[in-house]
């Protein structure tokens, strides 16, 4: 418990200063080293995508319940939409934080993985650990490279979505939401690619991280 206090302690005061190197060197000595906080931050990144897919999902489901909208407070059914939309806005920013952070990290283990190996004096376990470094290299930008395409996916859907609820909002009558129904279809198949596309990259983080832990 002291030492899961003390590093929540180094964590929140290093990372207010934004000095990563110093970051890392502190969390090192209280025993929590790169390759802990490498898999620590794929996690974060891997719920993120989780939490991103539940968001445009719900989403989704408020801009069809506006487009079906049949009577009542059609202001109330807009409100709701636009909510969604705006929480699928501030999801898509948090998985972006987390991969950058992944990145951020990984920068620094490759480096200080590289650095350490030049240490070793016995050629056969220099080889053995420059061949599992060449590995994770591997397995890490393949996992950054799917983790970046499923975020590339979003920003087409956020446009489309801001595109369609600032409209309303100019708009909202029968006759607007009619105007609109026709982009809906695109709308779906668009999510839709963006849930499989993120649906990979979950199984690519978990991948990754059992690698890492050598299960």
């Amino acid at each position: 418990m002291k030492k899961i206090l003390s590093v929540t302690i180094i964590s929140a005061s290093l990372l207010l200063t934004g000095c990563q190197s110093a970051y890392y060197g502190a969390m090192e000595k209280v025993g929590y080293h790169k390759r802990d906080i490498m898999v620590d931050r794929v996690e974060d990144a891997k719920e993120s995508q989780e939490e991103a897919q539940e968001q445009f999902s719900s989403a989704l489901e408020e801009m069809q319940a506006l487009l079906n909208h049949d009577g009542g407070d059609l202001e109330s059914a807009y409100n709701k939409a636009k909510d969604e939309y705006e929480s699928a806005q501030e999801a898509a920013d948090d998985v972006t934080k987390r991969i950058d952070k992944v990145e951020d990290v990984a920068e620094a283990l490759f480096d200080e993985w590289q650095t350490e190996i030049g240490e070793i004096s016995k050629a056969s376990l220099r080889r053995s650990s420059e061949s599992k470094l060449k590995e994770t290299r591997r397995s890490y930008t393949q996992l950054v490279r799917s983790m970046r395409r499923a975020e590339s996916k979003m920003p087409p859907v956020l446009t489309a979505m801001k595109d369609n609820m600032l409209y309303l909002k100019h708009n909202l009558n029968a006759q607007a939401i009619g105007a609109i129904k026709g982009e809906f279809t695109s709308l779906q198949t668009d999510i839709s690619g963006l849930i499989n596309e993120m649906n990979k990259s979950i199984d690519e983080s978990t991948k990754f991280i059992a690698a890492l832990e050598g299960k």
